[in-house]
């Protein structure tokens, strides 16, 4: 499982339409190959500051499968206008800890 992580700055006063339309446009990212689950957070300390977390089976399922689909264009289309500036997605996998 590979996590996917945005840290979101949407441009001021623009937080509420962001909120409805990624809500809207959830379905889209839902319906990705791959696609295992994601969240939205807003950061209490920084107003229009959010954190994207999504989880993906595989890298690729993100960065080819879902960023090079036609469906990944109207995700662009609906929300890249709100960030400012545009966020680096960063993917993270996970780190097994043995007991001690």
């Amino acid at each position: 499982m590979i996590l996917e992580a945005g840290m979101l700055q949407v441009r001021q006063g623009a937080e509420a339409d962001f909120e409805a339309t990624f809500k809207a446009a959830s379905h889209i990212i839902v319906a990705a190959q791959g696609y295992i689950s994601h969240e939205l957070r807003r950061c209490i300390e920084v107003r229009g500051k959010y954190l994207l977390l999504v989880q993906w089976e595989r890298l690729e399922d993100h960065t080819i499968g879902f960023r090079q689909s036609p469906e990944y264009q109207e995700w662009k289309r609906l929300l890249h206008h709100f960030y400012e500036p545009f966020p680096t997605i960063e993917h993270f996998e996970q780190v097994t800890l043995s007991q001690c």
